[in-house]
């Protein structure tokens, strides 16, 4: 079975504003830029796709693998670096780079060191999530989304907040 990303029906709408009405594509296995206008439902089908928000219809599948029948199989497989800064301020970085790492065993704690070193986020482990930089927070999330064994990374604004040299490590990777 191929790796596609398969979305069917879906359906999505905040309050009154219908964001997908029956949208229905097929991502094949690459890099897939999102592009659109402010408020175009770039975020919202990312969200969707990660499992962070939940359609009104419509299935979304990994390789097949239905995201709501089988949610944690899917989401062992896929992992979403958004836009927002985590939203645990009672952590510190060690201890967020400590989470990811303890919900995918076979992700390579010397790959993120070498990520974390090369984006120049190392000397941030002990501080608290709140007190770094929107750049500083986009680098350890793409240490971390780099790091782990999932093949489906969706990345939301990935070059926002990122200095050009954080920028041009990034661009390699991708």
């Amino acid at each position: 079975m191929t790796f596609d990303v398969t979305i069917t029906g879906l359906q999505f709408q905040f309050a009154t504003k219908t964001v997908f009405n029956h949208l229905s594509m097929t991502l094949s296995p690459g890099i897939t830029w999102l592009t659109g206008r402010n408020g175009s439902g770039k975020t919202t089908l990312l969200k969707l796709m990660a499992g962070g928000l939940q359609p009104a219809a419509g299935t979304i599948r990994i390789a097949g693998i239905d995201l709501h029948a089988e949610p944690l199989r899917y989401r062992s497989d896929c992992f979403y670096s958004g836009g927002d800064t985590p939203d645990m301020p009672w952590l510190t970085v060690r201890e967020f780079l400590d989470l990811h790492m303890a919900l995918y065993p076979t992700a390579d704690p010397q790959r993120l060191n070498d990520h974390l070193v090369a984006l120049k986020v190392n000397d941030t482990l002990d501080q608290a999530l709140p007190t770094l930089s929107l750049g500083q927070h986009k680098k350890v999330q793409l240490a971390v989304a780099l790091t782990l064994p999932v093949r489906l990374v969706l990345l939301d604004e990935p070059f926002n907040g990122l200095d050009g040299a954080a920028a041009g490590y990034l661009r390699e990777w991708l």
